[in-house]
């Protein structure tokens, strides 16, 4: 590496203008390359991306999803004119996967991605409307879910493409704010910037410009490992007379959602933004976690208009300028004792600042069912869940059970499998189930009520047929 300033207040341009160059080296597109300088500029400056809590006040209430009156001939017309983007660049690491997360089956050998088609093929029948199906996939993503999608040859519309490509961008030093040198692993100098990429990649892949020339106005964003955020014709509605360039989906908080970003509106001029938990201070965290006080969450479900955003991306050099999220890691996330670095990220719901009568709209619970951790999915894989033909999830019990697996033993994927071979217990008479220990379970295992496994101590199965 090589000798210079040890602030971050006395660097030199030569740090940046090596990180960028990596990145022009690597074929990382201009408007990426431009992002990068913007936010390191910001990081340069000891810009730490945290929002107070005496600059914001809650946000006041939202449009309600149960009061919304769209007639079917707008509702179709509306999503007519919509495209489906699903964010598809993650790997499901913290589950201890190498592939999209999208892959992993849900229920009877389907996956996310299989499920997300489904529902869009669905809507499309219904509603006799294109809406293309756009995927943002990473470079570690690309590759095995085009292959997937490859049985799926309707999916296509048009000469539009089924996806893009997010950028990447070095990790940086953060004790010189150099981009990071890694020889045992190259590739661990490197990470993604946030998803609020989504902008500038639409923007210079080209698929942005492809979309209006197509005659799309619309665009609904989700997780791909949400699949309760399927197409929706009164939202999309909704969404086309309210005439807002941009629209966030919020849910009402619950104690389960402390820790989920949560709209505000800033003080200094009455504009909504997003304030997410790495933005907040320390000694801050009870009122962010404070479900009263702030008591919508940000479900990561938006939608925008593609014009208004082209209008916008070009208005600043592809720069949008979206709140900087300065994450602090290790470069090998494996190795503790590996040089500390900055990943320097955004937000796509932070785009909500961007736009001048940017609105929200609370929606059912119904519409946010992501899968982070393998409790999440072990009640999709449940019977508390009924997966229809269409790839909606309908949740038959009055609420969903709580579900805590031991971390040690079901944290990981193949671990999770190797302990549930004959699939998920049935949970549709349970309100929460806990397991604590080592356990393996048989077939036809029922869970009623507070179903609790203690630690025994060593492994244990749990027989055919058992009643927790």
């Amino acid at each position: 590496m090589s000798e210079g300033p040890t602030t971050i207040g006395d660097m030199s341009d030569e740090a940046l203008k090596k990180a960028q160059q990596k990145m022009a080296d690597a074929g990382v597109h201009r408007t990426a390359v431009d992002v990068f300088g913007h936010y390191y500029r910001e990081l340069e400056a000891g810009a730490t991306g945290l929002i107070h809590e005496d600059e914001i006040s809650p946000m006041t209430e939202p449009t309600m999803f149960e009061d919304v009156e769209i007639d079917e001939a707008q509702a179709r017309e509306a999503l007519g004119r919509t495209v489906v983007i699903k964010l598809n660049g993650g790997l499901g690491t913290s589950m201890g996967m190498t592939k999209a997360k999208s892959l992993l089956p849900v229920r009877d050998g389907k996956s996310f991605l299989d499920l997300i088609v489904a529902q869009v093929l669905a809507a499309r029948a219904e509603y006799d409307a294109p809406l293309p199906l756009l995927l943002m996939n990473s470079f570690n993503t690309r590759e095995d879910t085009l292959a997937a999608l490859e049985a799926y040859p309707e999916l296509r519309v048009g000469d539009l493409p089924l996806d893009f490509v997010q950028s990447q961008e070095p990790k940086l030093r953060t004790d010189d704010l150099t981009a990071v040198e890694w020889p045992a692993d190259p590739r661990l100098e490197w990470c993604p910037p946030g998803h609020g990429d989504l902008y500038p990649s639409l923007l210079s892949s080209g698929v942005l410009d492809a979309l209006l020339d197509a005659g799309f106005r619309y665009a609904t964003v989700s997780n791909s490992d949400n699949l309760g955020a399927a197409p929706d014709a009164t939202i999309a509605g909704w969404f086309a007379a309210s005439g807002a360039p941009y629209a966030a989906e919020v849910c009402r908080r619950t104690p389960m959602d402390r820790k989920g970003g949560h709209l505000a509106v800033r003080k200094s001029d009455g504009q909504l933004i997003l304030r997410e938990t790495a933005q907040t201070a320390p000694e801050e965290m009870d009122y962010f976690t404070d479900e009263h006080r702030h008591p919508y969450f940000h479900t990561n479900n938006l939608w925008f208009d593609l014009q208004r955003l082209a209008e916008v991306l070009r208005e600043r050099d592809g720069v949008l300028g979206l709140p900087l999220i300065r994450n602090v890691k290790t470069v090998d996330p494996k190795d503790s004792d590996s040089p500390e670095v900055f990943q320097i990220e955004s937000a796509m719901g932070a785009a909500v600042e961007v736009f001048e009568g940017a609105t929200a709209i609370c929606v059912p619970r119904t519409r946010f069912l992501p899968v982070k951790t393998t409790n999440e999915l072990l009640l999709l894989r449940s019977d508390a869940y009924e997966v229809t033909d269409s790839g909606h999830l309908h949740l038959l019990p009055e609420s969903a059970p709580t579900i805590e697996l031991d971390p040690t033993y079901y944290k990981k994927i193949g671990d999770f499998e190797k302990r549930f071979p004959e699939g998920a217990p049935s949970l549709r008479q349970a309100t929460s189930f806990t397991v604590e220990g080592d356990w393996t379970f048989g077939s036809d295992v029922v869970v009623e009520g507070r179903g609790i496994l203690d630690d025994a101590g060593e492994p244990r199965t749990v027989a055919d047929g058992t009643t927790i």
